[in-house]
C-alpha cells in the first residue's frame, strides 16, 4: 500500500523518527554523576564521562554534510531505514558495555545514525509539504521532539536513580519505529517537485543566508547544551538534587521549548524571521541570567522555562527559512549543513564550558551564556531595524 504524504500515519512516522534525535545525548544526562562515580578510577573521568554525552554530536557534525549529498543523489528512504536500525543497536550498547572506550565507540555509531535521521526526516518534510503547511509541520516536528525530550529525560532521570545503565535501554524504541519507516513513508518524486516549482527554481546555493543561519545555530547550541551537560552538576552543587530532579528540570525546559515550537506557525504569521530570532535569543538571555543567580531549585526552574520558550522557536525558524530559499536538488545538502552546525555546537559546548566552570564556577558560566545570547538578540534587532 502506498501512503500519501498527508496521511496521518506518514505524519506520525516523520514525527516519531524526528523524536529519536533528541534522545541522542540528553536522555542519559541524568546518569552523568553516577557514571562519573563508576569510572572514578580512570584518569580524567570527568572529561570522558561528559564526552559520552557529547561525542555523538561530533560525529553527527562530521557526517551530516555527506548524508545530505547522498540523499540528494540517491533518495531519502533507504538511508533513513538504515539509520534508524543503527540507532537502536548503537544507542543501547551502553547498557551492557563495561569499558569507557567501547561505550564511546557505541556513541560514535549513534552519532552517525542521528545524522542520517535528522537530515533525512527534515528533508522529507520539506519535500512533502510547501508554504504554510511546511511551516506548520516543521513547528510540529520541533514541538514533538521537545515533547519526546520531556518524556525521555523524565524517564531517563527515574531510570538513572535505579542504575546509570538503565537510560540506555530507551534507545530500543527505535526498533519500534523501524517498521513504520520501511512500510509507510513514500519516496518523494524530486524531479516532479522541481518541475512544480516552475521557472523560478534556480540551482543556486544560498550561501549568505545559510552561513548566517549556521553561525546562529552553532552559537545557540553551545549555549543550549550547558543545560543537559552542566545542569545536573549545578543542581547537585546548589541543592544536592537527585538524578530524577535533574531530569525533570531539563524536561521542563524541553516542554516549554515544545510549546513555543508548536505555536511557531501562528508566531511566524505575525513576525519576520529576524523578529523571531530576536525574541528567541533575548528569552534565552533572560532565562540563563535567572539560572545564574538562582539560590533555589524553583528559581532554576523559572529560568529554564523562560530559556526553553525562546529555544523552541529557533529550530523551526531556521528550517523554514532555509528550505524556503533552497531548490529541491540542494535541499539535503543545505539541511545537512544545518545539522552539522547544530551538533558541532553541542560537541564544542562542554569543551568550552568545562574549563571555564572549573575556574570561575557554573554560576558565572551561565551568566556568560546569558551575555552571549543577549548580544545575539541585539544583533538580530539591529538587522531587523536595518532591513525593515
Amino acid at each position: 500500500m502506498i501512503f500519501k504524504p498527508n496521511a496521518p500515519l506518514v505524519k506520525a512516522t516523520l514525527l516519531l523518527s524526528s523524536s529519536l534525535t533528541v534522545m541522542a545525548g540528553a536522555t542519559i544526562a541524568p546518569s552523568l554523576p553516577a557514571m562519573r562515580d563508576y569510572f572514578a578510577a580512570i584518569p580524567n573521568a570527568d572529561y570522558w564521562v561528559r564526552l559520552v554525552l557529547t561525542l555523538p554530536a561530533l560525529f553527527i557534525a562530521i557526517t551530516a554534510p555527506f548524508v545530505g549529498t547522498v540523499i540528494d543523489r540517491f533518495g531519502r528512504k533507504p538511508l533513513l531505514t538504515f539509520a534508524v536500525l543503527l540507532y537502536g543497536v548503537a544507542g543501547t550498547s551502553g547498557a551492557v558495555l563495561n569499558d569507557i572506550g567501547m561505550i564511546l565507540f557505541g556513541r560514535m555509531l549513534l552519532g552517525l545514525s542521528v545524522a542520517g535521521i535528522m537530515t533525512t526526516a527534515t528533508a522529507l518534510i520539506a519535500d512533502y509539504y510547501t508554504g504554510a503547511a511546511r511551516a506548520q509541520f516543521l513547528g510540529f516536528q520541533a514541538g514533538f521532539m521537545g515533547l519526546g525530550g520531556v518524556l525521555f529525560l523524565s524517564l531517563g532521570g527515574f531510570l538513572a536513580d535505579i542504575n546509570w545503565r538503565m537510560p540506555f535501554l530507551i534507545y530500543l524504541l527505535a526498533l519500534l519505529v523501524l517498521p513504520l519507516v520501511m512500510l509507510v513513508l513514500p519516496e518523494p518524486n524530486r524531479i516532479e517537485s522541481t518541475q512544480n516549482l516552475g521557472a523560478d527554481a534556480t540551482e543556486v546555493f544560498p550561501w549568505l543566508i545559510a552561513g548566517l543561519t549556521y553561525l546562529a545555530a552553532l552559537l545557540s547550541q553551545i549555549v543550549f547544551y550547558l543545560i543537559p551537560v552542566q545542569l545536573p552538576f549545578y543542581l547537585k552543587q546548589l541543592v544536592n538534587a537527585t538524578a530524577s530532579q535533574s531530569g525533570l528540570a531539563i524536561a521542563l525546559a524541553t516542554l516549554l521549548s515544545a510549546a513555543s515550537a508548536i505555536a511557531y506557525k501562528q508566531i511566524k504569521a505575525r513576525l519576520s524571521f529576524i523578529g523571531i530570532y530576536a525574541i528567541a535569543f533575548l528569552s534565552m538571555a533572560v532565562g540563563y541570567f535567572f539560572i545564574s543567580i538562582s539560590q533555589t531549585y524553583i528559581m532554576v526552574l523559572v529560568g529554564l522555562a523562560i530559556a526553553g520558550g525562546g529555544l523552541g522557536l529557533l529550530m523551526p525558524n531556521m528550517n523554514v527559512c532555509l528550505t524556503s530559499v533552497t531548490p529541491v536538488s540542494l535541499r539535503g545538502r543545505v539541511l545537512g549543513g544545518l545539522t552539522t552546525a547544530f551538533f558541532l555546537g553541542q560537541f564544542v559546548s562542554p569543551i568550552l564550558s568545562q574549563p571555564l566552570s572549573s575556574v570561575a564556577g557554573l554560576d558565572l558560566t551561565y551568566r556568560l551564556a546569558s551575555g552571549v545570547t543577549a548580544a545575539m538578540g541585539a544583533i538580530a534587532l539591529g538587522l531587523g531595524w536595518r532591513w525593515r
